[in-house]
């Protein structure tokens, strides 16, 4: 499996609160309302940061982790005409689209 995973910064202006709800109440239906978000993506996780006592603050505000079975559907996915009209416009809506980072990859499982 292929997984892509983006760290995200929100955009100046915006609380991490309302960076987290945006992220979950109106941007996350909006893509997962896309038929193609079924067809291609085999899992689909966000994780936001907690406090950490001991350790520095985050630098992001939400780890996207995405699954996909090859190369191939990831590329139909991120290209395809709805997201590329419906979806990605609206990552300047709460992202920091200047300030994220994205590692495209295959897992090698350690523990688990």
């Amino acid at each position: 499996m292929i997984k892509m995973v983006i760290a995200l910064k929100r955009r100046e202006g915006m609380t991490h609160d309302e960076f987290t709800h945006y992220q979950r109440n109106i941007h996350r239906p909006l893509l997962m309302s896309i038929p193609e978000a079924e067809q291609y993506i085999r899992r689909f996780v966000v994780s936001y940061p907690v406090p950490a006592p001991n350790y520095p603050e985050p630098d992001y505000d939400s780890v996207v982790e995405a699954w996909f079975d090859t190369m191939d559907d990831l590329n139909a996915f991120y290209f395809c005409e709805n997201f590329l009209k419906n979806v990605d416009p609206d990552h300047e809506n709460f992202i920091d689209v200047n300030a994220f980072g994205r590692i495209i990859s295959e897992e090698e499982v350690v523990i688990g």
